[in-house]
């Protein structure tokens, strides 16, 4: 996860990321949809498969998953970032793993399968989301690194770093995703005040 400027032109963005020819830009134009959410709303269900990636334009949204009845957060995706569940996107099995909008949010909706179709038309679009996904593979790492090395202050601090979108997330949620409970999350927040 990352700070940067809200999306305004998508193709603007993807050109910081690496940039595609004509061809490319406008074959990848005939898959991008635009969708808004309503806070909390399901976005891709558990138990379903992963055939589309997101990159969340304005708002939040998570990955999720229940663990002994217990609502986990693996995942946030704040503007900017890409939201997808990898495992179930490249294998095409399905995941105990759900996505859902935190507040009302819109994103970039890209089937992946047609996108992966063009690769072999279109390397430059092949190029980008290696990219794309090199980048998220990275982020994911230094997540678990987090998780193994730094306290749940760190965690939270390095969160807060994130996005200005903290405000606007659950507490439960939060907790969850720094691997604490609220009670602890609370103490934290209160001896940062």
């Amino acid at each position: 996860m990352h700070q940067t400027k809200p999306i305004v032109n998508l193709f603007d963005f993807f050109d910081t990321i690496y940039p595609m020819g004509p061809e490319a830009k406008k074959a990848l134009e005939q898959l991008i949809r635009e969708k808004g959410y309503a806070k909390n709303e399901i976005v891709q269900e558990l138990g379903s498969r992963c055939r589309t990636i997101y990159i969340v334009k304005t708002g939040g949204a998570r990955i999720f998953y229940y663990k002994d009845g217990i609502d986990i957060t693996e995942h946030f995706a704040f503007e900017n970032d890409l939201i997808v569940r990898a495992e179930s996107l490249f294998t095409g099995n399905p995941t105990s793993k759900g996505i859902q909008a935190i507040d009302k949010t819109r994103m970039v909706a890209i089937d992946s399968e047609k996108l992966f179709h063009l690769y072999d038309q279109h390397h430059d679009l092949e190029r980008l989301f290696r990219l794309i996904f090199e980048r998220e593979y990275v982020n994911t790492v230094k997540r678990l690194e987090i998780l193994q090395f730094k306290s749940a202050r760190e965690r939270y601090l390095e969160l807060l770093e994130t996005t200005d979108f903290v405000q606007k997330i659950p507490l439960k949620y939060i907790a969850s995703y720094l691997g604490i409970t609220q009670v602890s999350l609370s103490r934290i927040r209160s001896g940062l005040g």
